[in-house]
């Protein structure tokens, strides 16, 4: 959603918006999909097809979970985005492009880079602007507003509406799959609803269902460890930030949660 907003807003919004998941498209397949492939650059390639860099062209690609990208791939994106300049698969002539690039992760790529499995050189390529986004479950005045903009996504919805004890329900439940989950939620139920108002009963049982009693002596545990990390940061709260590998306004909310 922040993606499309960001494109909407710049001066590329009249032209395309192409969207990757890096991690849900098969390794030996990506890319192909990024950099397009030539007619006989491999078994089964029966024409010319460009990939999702030339169709962005002028306009926004949009990488999510770039985090998932496979190593050896890594490096021809990096020339792709410092350049402009690639080569389709099996090519021999340079496309050039411009591309505003926007890529997501929910893995500390800090970390990733120490095991070896992310480029650093990317890395600050990517991070030059970076956005924080808290877990949905940090954020909840956005859960209603997401649910009506899922809701008026479709015409087939509008005649639908969700009762304000249903709303009630949703805005407290934790979303450990964020906005997704969210959406899959809200659009299953409008689907199948029988009536033209969804209320609690009609919604799945692990959301009207009480937290066990273990997801409390979880929260007692990060609680102590976030305590014992910011004792060993001499308090100072970006440090401790950083050692627990979250953004310094996450952990703030956690503090005053706790």
């Amino acid at each position: 959603l922040i993606a499309r907003f960001i494109h909407n807003a710049s001066l590329r919004a009249e032209q395309s918006y192409v969207v990757i998941n890096c991690g849900a498209v098969p390794e030996n397949l990506i890319e192909s999909e990024l950099f397009g492939y030539e007619k006989g650059a491999f078994t089964g390639a029966q024409a010319r097809k460009p990939g999702l860099l030339e169709i962005a062209h002028q306009g926004t690609l949009f990488l999510d979970e770039i985090g998932d990208m496979p190593l050896p791939l890594q490096v021809k994106l990096l020339r792709a985005i410092e350049t402009g300049a690639f080569y389709r698969l099996g090519g021999t002539r340079e496309q050039q492009v411009s591309v505003r690039v926007i890529s997501a992760t929910n893995k500390q790529l800090k970390a990733e880079i120490a095991r070896g499995s992310f480029r650093e050189d990317l890395y600050f390529r990517i991070s030059a602007l970076s956005v924080h986004l808290p877990p949905l479950r940090e954020r909840p005045e956005d859960i209603v507003p997401l649910i009506e903009l899922c809701r008026s996504s479709s015409p087939a919805f509008k005649q639908k509406r969700i009762s304000d004890a249903a709303l009630k329900v949703l805005a407290g439940y934790a979303w450990p799959g964020n906005v997704r989950e969210l959406q899959n939620v809200v659009q299953h139920q409008l689907l199948l609803a029988e009536n033209d108002v969804i209320e609690p009963a009609d919604l799945p049982q692990e959301l009207t269902r009480r937290p066990p009693a273990t997801s409390i002596r979880l929260d007692d545990r990060e609680r102590e460890h976030i305590l014992l990390v910011l004792q060993q940061a001499g308090g100072d709260r970006n440090k401790a930030a950083e050692a627990l590998g979250i953004h310094p306004r996450t952990l703030s909310r956690k503090l005053t949660e706790y």
